[in-house]
């Protein structure tokens, strides 16, 4: 378990609030969201350029502390029941540090949000804008969409996908059904990665009084969900140009980590942590797949 800042706000140090800041920032997660952009954006371009670069950092850190710190800081009650919190699973911030981190995400992002308006395009900014927008209104009240059933995964999926749709757009790719089948692909995995990773919270969300697909539907239920999302991304991979078909496959590994849980109830609903550890894992197999075939792509179009 992390260690949290108990000191006296007048004693609270420099190097601590960023230590806090980097803890609710999820750096295991970086990842995850500024690959799609980067990828997206270099097979568009096939250049190195500033703002490849300009994006990459902006998706890899700023994004990243505003999506999960602001959701750190309106989910307090929720984690202080959850006993999985922690490190990679997400900061217990101290009151102190609330007001902190939410200035953090908004001046760590201005100015690569005004560079990248800068050199976009009026599409570019919409689909930014609607990144951003779900980024903050996914925890933040009024709308708090984490709370609102279905539209929790959803969301959740558009903040993956939609670094890689904005890497698109802001790189001028043109669009055909195989572009899109990649991305509706993405898209279902990212609404299935937040159903599972719903479950192993059914009981200490439902404490809090916080709804979300699992609260609502149930374990069990959830899990099938998941499943079935899965499954729908790997058989839309099928609709791609060769060699995306081949992505199927990495749906597998995800497939063999949700199943074990087929049979799971609300009460051991606790248990799927074990299955999200081994998502962590599988992410990064995968994203070495995905890698070796973007490679290949970046060939055969070269």
């Amino acid at each position: 378990m992390i260690e949290h800042v108990n000191a006296p706000p007048e004693k609270l140090r420099a190097g601590a609030v960023i230590r806090e800041l980097l803890i609710a920032s999820r750096p295991v997660s970086w990842i995850n969201t500024a690959y799609p952009f980067a990828a997206a954006y270099l097979l568009t371009t096939r250049s190195i350029d500033p703002t490849l670069i300009i994006g990459t950092i902006f998706f890899l850190i700023p994004y990243n502390l505003a999506m999960y710190g602001i959701n750190d800081v309106f989910d307090y009650e929720s984690d202080l029941r959850n006993p999985r919190k922690g490190g990679a699973h997400g900061a217990v911030l101290d009151r102190r540090m609330h007001r902190i981190t939410l200035w953090a995400a908004a001046l760590t992002s201005v100015a690569f949000v005004v560079y990248l308006a800068i050199v976009g395009s009026p599409l570019s900014w919409l689909v930014l804008a609607a990144s951003l927008f779900f980024v903050v209104f996914y925890s933040a009240p009024p709308l708090r969409l984490k709370e609102v059933p279905f539209a929790d995964s959803v969301t959740s999926s558009i903040h993956f996908f939609s670094p890689a749709v904005y890497g698109l757009v802001l790189a001028g790719a043109v669009w055909t059904p195989q572009l899109g089948a990649i991305v509706v692909s993405f898209a279902l995995w990212g609404v299935a990665s937040h159903a599972f990773g719903a479950v192993q919270d059914v009981v200490a969300d439902r404490e809090a009084g916080i709804s979300s697909i699992a609260t609502v539907r149930g374990a069990r239920w959830t899990v099938w969900f998941a499943l079935a999302g899965y499954t729908a991304a790997g058989l839309v991979m099928l609709a791609t140009a060769w060699p995306g078909p081949l992505a199927a496959i990495l749906v597998v590994p995800y497939l063999a980590a949700v199943w074990p849980f087929h049979r799971i109830t609300d009460e051991t609903a606790a248990d799927a942590t074990r299955g999200w550890r081994r998502f962590l894992w599988i992410n990064q197999i995968a994203g070495f797949g995905v890698t070796l075939l973007l490679i290949w792509f970046w060939l055969l179009t070269d």
